[in-house]
């Protein structure tokens, strides 16, 4: 067992799953983690191979069945909670939520049986923060997305996959709270609340296009995409995938400084031209690939938010004491680690 003791991390294969397994052993800890299959773990085990003993996976094939996470949760001190549906491209919104909603609530539950938890942090999304305004907005913590629920109610089937994704989000964080009101748990409870994740990922893929959709941006403008159709246009407020399994690990180690909170982690405004600008100076022999667009048109020199949309990611800086990855490192870094299967 690490000297700290152990931390469960749900999904453990996942791309900001991975990074945030890392970040725990970095940090001293043991972890254990859960995968649908475990044939699913070999790249993360072998990347975090230097763990030894310290990192094992166990199988949970299906995370809404009732008891499904009490044999993994057996001896753990802290959780955290990542495992949950991720596309754009969901077309039918109830198995979404069902694996969503009750995937949370069914390891809350198991994590309630065991004593010697004392931390559980939920992995959740700036889709349970964000909804349209009319007028410039600064989006907190203290705001919520209310009206994706909605949509699926009255759309149905019909509900676009992005709104499904988001629903799912909005409805699992619902429901950690709900538990926490209801049951009155033992251990402390946090929300983590990502706007796109992005940076060099733990496993490289094993193809370009086994890139993990919120990491899309930089290496589709790396490969000459053009600007306008790079990543998700109209996506473009970033926060690196160190930096947020950073703000996990603070949260297992400060359950008392996080403890029934929410974190907005987001870092940078960076539509594709600010990451075109970074890797044309960086890349000069890329000048042919690399679509060159407006040079410094539509971002802040520091890519600040637009003041239209600002997502304040400022609550975490604060109460951790550490700012966020400079972005054009973010972009530097995830391309050096992605190189190998970028052409």
């Amino acid at each position: 067992m690490g000297a700290k003791g152990t931390v469960l991390v749900t999904g453990a294969n996942g791309y900001i799953a991975a990074r945030t397994v890392e970040a725990l052993l970095k940090a001293g800890y043991s972890v254990r983690g859960t995968v649908r299959s475990l044939s699913s773990a070999t790249e993360v085990k072998q990347a975090l191979a230097e763990y030894g003993a310290k990192l094992e996976f166990v199988e949970v094939p299906d995370i809404t069945l009732p008891s499904a996470f009490d044999k993994a949760v057996k001896g753990v001190n802290a959780i955290a909670h990542l495992a949950s549906p991720v596309s754009f491209d969901f077309t039918d919104p109830e198995p979404v939520l069902h694996s969503a909603i009750n995937g949370t609530v069914r390891v809350l539950e198991s994590a309630k049986k065991e004593p010697n938890i004392k931390n559980f942090v939920l992995m959740s999304s700036v889709t349970a923060i964000f909804e349209p305004k009319s007028e410039d907005y600064t989006f907190t913590e203290a705001d919520w997305n209310t009206a994706a629920e909605n949509v699926v109610a009255e759309l149905g089937k019909a509900t676009p996959g992005r709104v499904i994704y988001t629903a799912s989000k909005v409805a699992a964080e619902r429901a950690m709270w709900n538990f926490r009101d209801e049951h009155k748990p033992s251990f402390t409870l946090t929300a983590i609340n990502p706007c796109f994740v992005t940076g060099p990922p733990l496993v490289v893929p094993a193809s370009a296009d086994k890139i993990s959709m919120s990491n899309r941006l930089i290496p589709d403008v790396f490969t000459g995409n053009a600007l306008a159709q790079a990543g998700f246009p109209g996506s473009d407020s970033y926060v690196d995938i160190r930096d947020v399994a950073r703000l996990v690990v603070f949260a297992v180690e400060h359950g008392d400084k996080t403890n029934n909170e929410r974190f907005l982690a987001a870092a940078y405004y960076s539509p594709a031209q600010a990451v075109a600008d970074i890797l044309r100076k960086e890349f000069p022999e890329r000048a042919g690939t690399i679509e060159q667009g407006t040079p410094g048109e539509g971002y802040a020199p520091d890519y600040r938010f637009p003041k239209q949309v600002v997502f304040d990611g400022t609550k975490a800086v604060r109460v951790t004491g550490q700012d966020y990855i400079p972005w054009r490192q973010t972009v530097l870094d995830t391309i050096e680690k992605l190189r190998p299967v970028l052409v």
